[in-house]
């Protein structure tokens, strides 16, 4: 009997700032999510409430994380329902005021 592989697709996820203080990691692979909103869940039940609360406001993105996939803001395309596939490129910043 021969056995066959099963080949496990996991995304790689980078974090910046001070969300790394919340997760203590730069980058974390997770298994493939088809969108945004399903990456972002998954994450948070990785990272507790705190990570959580920093990303979601009720069910909708908060207003203090940006989501970049392929360097381009979720903002711009289809938002938490942005579809993701096994090789995009997925960034979390947070939103942080400048100086003068």
């Amino acid at each position: 009997m021969q056995i066959k592989s099963i080949e496990v697709i996991a995304m790689k996820v980078k974090l910046f700032a001070y969300l790394r203080d919340y997760t203590g990691v730069k980058e974390i692979e997770v298994g493939h999510c088809r969108t945004v909103r399903q990456l972002l869940k998954e994450l948070c039940g990785i990272f507790g409430k705190k990570f959580a609360r920093e990303v979601f406001d009720g069910e909708n993105l908060s207003g203090r994380v940006i989501v970049l996939v392929n360097g381009m803001n979720i903002l711009h395309l289809e938002n938490l329902d942005t579809e993701l596939k096994e090789d995009d490129e997925i960034s979390l910043f947070p939103v942080v005021a400048g100086g003068r």
